[in-house]
């Protein structure tokens, strides 16, 4: 089970962390991924990890801007987010995927976390 938490309304240019605390399984087993859902548009990928930090990918969109990292230690990955941009406003998800050397995708999500919405002003 993935508990994803953190999102709100926040300003052009402001920053957030979304949280997202797994339970149930061995965490340390999974690559770590967060992606979003704009209204109206597909479920897209934000950002991953892999099962022990060592590997991190963005979307061009967020990379530079956004910070993804994990405990495993507290069942926890975290994304930071700095100069938030209207754009980015979408419920955010959190899924896991069982470890592989590359980026999560939509295709390789075994779960998915509830979601979690940030709205940036313009």
């Amino acid at each position: 089970q993935l508990q994803a938490f953190g999102g709100g309304l926040v300003q052009t240019g402001g920053s957030l962390r979304l949280s997202c605390v797994a339970s149930g399984r061995t965490f340390s087993n999974y690559d770590m991924g967060w992606f979003r859902q704009a209204p109206g548009k597909e479920r897209e990928f934000v950002s991953s990890i892999s099962w022990n930090g060592g590997a991190t990918y963005y979307t061009d969109s967020v990379r530079g801007r956004f910070a993804i990292s994990r405990d495993n230690l507290k069942n926890t990955v975290w994304l930071h987010m700095d100069r938030l941009k209207p754009e980015d406003t979408a419920v955010y998800y959190c899924a896991a995927a069982r470890s592989r050397p590359s980026p999560v995708t939509v295709g390789r999500v075994d779960f998915w976390g509830q979601g979690t919405l940030v709205t940036v002003s313009s």
